[in-house]
């Protein structure tokens, strides 16, 4: 269940101190605050967020250094950011943007057209780490009549596009600068990167040059690094973050809910927090296998293990609420009889050993624990091995060097992923392929839902991870820090509309 609740400071403590202001005259009058420290769990591997596929770049530099042609708002609204205004053909081929004129990069450098198309042929290159890589591949042409106009010509009609041109992996780079946006980032945001200081935090600050500088309330903002759930709670409770978004304080929430000094804000997310298994890999390559594991862990237990009860069931990889979801929790339900039948068909020995290796959030190191015991009923041994995120990266997603692990998908829009070759879970499937190119084609909105539906089902009676829970973000933060987002379609932290009362 989704809950949403803000403490703020009563308006008896309000007036009070106004009078107090009054009374002893402007010179007493308490000054503005110009900055703010906020709070990650995960650093990141670098800056440029089409480069990787860490979630912890966008938390730092969408919307703050990079911008994009459209912007998602928490209600996952997209409304104009560099561009202004947009026109679309009936067929959802054919999108001409209007661009905003008189804007700049950060080094100086107009911001137009030929940017806009260098960004995308960019991150639709062969050699493009971008993970929304085929977002970009669907573009056959991009036509740039002047340099205030783009029109985007797509193979299949996207009814997604504007908000995916609203994510971190759509932003618009300075052709010039763009190899160096992992260290040195250059965009058209309202702030600059002024230090990162690795393992500790990264520091932003305010860029004259915006082009809405005016109306930018802090001059500089700290995020600071801090996976230990306990540090993250001290943090807090000792005001050296102001604000601490998707923080692991489930636990310790009656401290926050209590205090006149803390407004706690709940949401919902469109994230899928799975058990990923490597299908390459025997004998996770034996569908009964997976079957068996799916069969072995009870969600509901995981999500009160691994993340306090803030979380929604899922049987598939994908989220109440969003476009077609129907509900498969019943394809693959908790039944460790099953589980050990399943591999009993399947001729494993048991126990059967596995590892599982956990990324250092929270909720993977808990649920690992949970996971693990819960596999131990039935026979299946899963060593945990704690690794670093750069580890994890490089490790799991990178080199498909494990079992098991415990992650949460962040982006709404990732259900592709499933026809994508070589990605990290190995899962190849020409039925799939052939159903995702159907609904890629098609346009029709209950068309296309129905064949989501036939693609959700799909994936999980394949059962190609443990689908665990949707996450219910927490974010804590100082009661006068205005502008924060409740609930997170996507990863950001939108500094430029965050003041202080």
């Amino acid at each position: 269940m989704i809950r949403s609740k803000t403490v703020r400071a009563t308006a008896t403590v309000a007036a009070a101190l106004l009078a107090l202001a009054g009374a002893a005259g402007p010179a007493l009058a308490q000054p503005r605050k110009d900055s703010a420290v906020l709070a990650m769990t995960l650093e990141p591997p670098g800056l440029d967020p089409t480069a990787g596929a860490a979630s912890a770049i966008a938390e730092i530099t969408l919307y703050n250094i990079y911008e994009t042609l459209t912007k998602i708002h928490s209600d996952g609204k997209t409304t104009p950011l560099l561009a202004q205004s947009w026109s679309v053909s009936p067929d959802l081929r054919a999108w001409t943007f209007r661009l905003r004129q008189g804007v700049k990069f950060h080094n100086g450098e107009p911001f137009d057209a030929a940017a806009v198309k260098f960004s995308f042929t960019r991150a639709a290159d062969k050699t493009s780490t971008n993970k929304d890589k085929p977002t970009f591949a669907n573009i056959e042409r991009i036509d740039t009549p002047d340099p205030a106009t783009v029109v985007l010509n797509l193979k299949d009609g996207d009814p997604d596009l504007l908000f995916k041109l609203g994510q971190a992996t759509a932003i618009i780079v300075e052709p010039k600068s763009a190899a160096g946006n992992p260290t040195q980032p250059t965009g058209t945001g309202p702030y600059r990167l002024e230090n990162w200081a690795k393992g500790s935090a990264v520091t932003l600050t305010r860029w004259d040059g915006f082009r809405a500088a005016k109306d930018v309330k802090l001059k500089r903002v700290t995020m600071r690094f801090i996976s230990d759930p306990a540090a993250q709670v001290a943090a807090l409770l000792s005001g050296d973050v102001d604000v601490f978004p998707r923080v692991a304080a489930a636990r310790s929430l009656k401290q926050f809910e209590g205090n006149k000094k803390f407004q706690v804000l709940v949401g919902g997310s469109r994230a899928k927090t799975i058990v990923a298994m490597n299908n390459k890999r025997r004998p996770l390559d034996d569908v009964r296998v997976r079957r068996a594991i799916s069969a072995a862990i009870d969600r509901k237990g995981v999500i009160e293990g691994a993340a306090d009860g803030f979380g929604v069931p899922i049987g598939s990889f994908y989220v109440p609420g969003a476009p077609g979801y129907v509900d498969t929790a019943g394809i693959n339900p908790f039944d460790p009889a099953k589980a050990r039948a399943l591999l009993h068909q399947a001729g494993v020995a048991l126990p059967l050993e596995l590892t599982m290796k956990l990324p250092p959030t929270p909720y993977a190191r808990q649920g690992g624990e949970v996971v693990a015991a819960m596999l131990a009923k039935v026979g299946i041994h899963a060593k945990i091995e704690n690794v670093e995120w750069a580890q994890w990266l490089s490790g799991v997603y990178g080199q498909k060097a494990y079992d098991l692990t415990i992650v949460s998908h962040v982006e709404p829009l990732d259900f592709g992923n499933f026809a994508r070759p070589g990605y990290y879970w190995g899962y190849e499937s020409a039925e799939f392929n052939a159903l995702w190119a159907k609904v890629q084609a098609t346009i029709k909105p209950d068309e296309r839902n129905r064949l989501m539906a036939d693609a959700q089902r799909l994936v999980a009676g394949d059962a190609v991870a443990v689908f665990l829970y949707q996450p219910t973000w927490i974010t804590v933060a100082n009661a006068r820090l205005k502008g924060l987002w409740r609930d997170m379609p996507i990863f950001v932290n939108d500094v430029a509309a965050m003041s202080w009362q």
